[in-house]
């Protein structure tokens, strides 16, 4: 089973410069502007949040180009979504659910 998650896994993270051949941002990574345009307003949580340092902004890591930067943020990505998921199943697996 492992085995299995590994390869697709490994196949989603070779797949991810596919992002790089459109034009199209991806959904949900419009700027503010696009927001003003289609609400005819900026949502206040959104307005705020533009205060935040994103890690690798714009998926591009200097010196290193676009393509490259698409690989790093998959990869970070998805070392923290299994890291939460791992912290997540061990909390809760010392928990007994009650039903």
């Amino acid at each position: 089973m492992k085995k299995k998650l590994l390869i697709v896994l490994g196949v989603l993270l070779a797949l991810v410069p596919l992002g790089v051949l459109t034009d199209n941002p991806a959904w949900g990574e419009w700027d503010l502007d696009y927001y003003k345009e289609k609400l005819g307003f900026i949502p206040q949580g959104m307005a705020h949040a533009s205060s935040i340092k994103p890690l690798i902004p714009d998926y591009e890591v200097p010196g290193l180009g676009t393509i490259s930067g698409y690989y790093i943020s998959a990869i970070v990505g998805v070392i923290l979504v299994f890291a939460i998921y791992f912290i997540l199943a061990k909390v809760l697996k010392g928990k007994k659910v009650e039903r």
